[in-house]
């Protein structure tokens, strides 16, 4: 006959198992098939446990299918659900849904955080590791049951009893774009300055800051940039709401800036073209203004012309009679007359062949 303690030993294995039996029951209101795929879906990988083959035996390859599963099963609930609705509304909602944050709220609604198999020292700091458990627990669903019961599990156990997906839908929870929007909507300028970056028994921490104009805003803490900057933004958002001193500042900053950027110059460039590459004092130059110009040659000409008239009586009264010429224009007869425009013109001729040839021959022969 058998002691008590080895009764003992043989049941404690089957009542352990039937308690996770039911405990999953309740998780995804049914019984599974096979319970394998559930127990390696619970175990983190910091049991550093493996297989006969030396493989690692953890949820990492059932999160990695229950992802992918989790994104078709909920596409095609929150498409039925939209009708009508345009593409990026849908895509937004479902990330939402399914967003680390979401699933990591599930786990600890549901109870799988109980559930999880670790080294203990991990789930102190390890924010996603219910959310990760969530994932691979789909994927084990869809190996032991097959789609269809991942679908009934998020319909009829995660959107009819804990999720509301209209309200969820138009709910804002990206802070960080929420922060963006307000700050390009007021050019304000924003900025994120990392603070600080640590490993906390083995995983990475991230501490960020938010900048406005300058000014010091919030920080966040978590264990990847995103996650620090969306707390640091929302830390942020929420002193804007609280502190009318803080927001007066930053438009004070940004005041003091535009103000500076706007300053107009008093000084106007000058366009005048400087010609210092001319030399005044050149030789040619003096050459230049010291020869007579062919008016200047022509004026003592004139002259003697004029003084020869002056002592013929015929010529004195025929320049009586001649229309009175300026000097600079008058030309010497035996000279031969330079090209000038002013010769073309377009008046109309009066005098006949005859006559233009006659005064012609009579010119010149005087």
């Amino acid at each position: 006959m058998l002691s008590n303690n080895i009764i003992d030993r043989i049941r404690l294995p089957f009542r352990k198992e039937k308690e996770l039996y039911s405990s999953l029951q309740k998780i995804i209101g049914f019984y599974p098939r096979h319970i394998e795929y559930y127990k390696l879906a619970l175990m983190h990988k910091s049991v550093a446990k493996r297989s006969e083959k030396g493989k690692p035996l953890n949820n990492e390859r059932l999160e990695f299918l229950g992802d992918a599963i989790l994104d078709a099963v909920v596409g095609d609930i929150v498409y039925r659900h939209f009708e009508g609705k345009r593409e990026g509304f849908l895509t937004s909602t479902r990330s939402k849904l399914v967003q680390r944050e979401t699933l990591n709220k599930l786990a600890e609604e549901l109870g799988i955080d109980s559930l999880i198999t670790s080294s203990g020292r991990s789930s102190s700091h390890n924010s996603y590791m219910g959310g990760n458990a969530f994932e691979a627990l789909v994927g084990a669903i869809y190996l032991d049951r097959g789609y269809n019961a991942c679908m009934l599990f998020m319909q009829k156990r995660i959107l009819a009893k804990l999720i509301n997906i209209d309200r969820v839908a138009y709910k804002e929870v990206n802070f960080k774009s929420k922060l963006l929007e307000w700050s390009q909507k007021n050019k304000v300028l924003l900025e994120y300055e990392l603070v600080s970056q640590s490993k906390e028994k083995g995983s990475p921490t991230f501490v960020y800051k938010v900048r406005l104009e300058g000014l010091e805003g919030c920080t966040g803490k978590g264990y990847t940039k995103k996650e620090s900057q969306q707390l640091a933004s929302k830390e942020t958002l929420q002193k804007l709401r609280r502190e009318p001193q803080f927001i007066d500042a930053v438009f004070a900053a940004k005041g003091n800036r535009t103000k500076m950027e706007e300053e107009p110059v008093s000084i106007v460039p000058d366009t005048e073209e400087k010609r210092d590459f001319i030399i005044q004092g050149s030789a040619d130059s003096q050459l230049r203004n010291q020869a007579p110009t062919a008016t200047q040659q022509r004026e003592p000409k004139a002259q003697a012309v004029a003084k020869r008239n002056a002592g013929n009586p015929e010529n004195s009264q025929a320049s009586r009679k001649a229309p009175t010429v300026p000097a600079q224009s008058q030309k010497d007869v035996n000279e031969p007359d330079e090209f000038d425009l002013s010769d073309i013109t377009a008046k109309p001729v009066t005098k006949s062949r005859e006559e233009i040839i006659a005064e012609a021959e009579a010119a010149a022969y005087q």
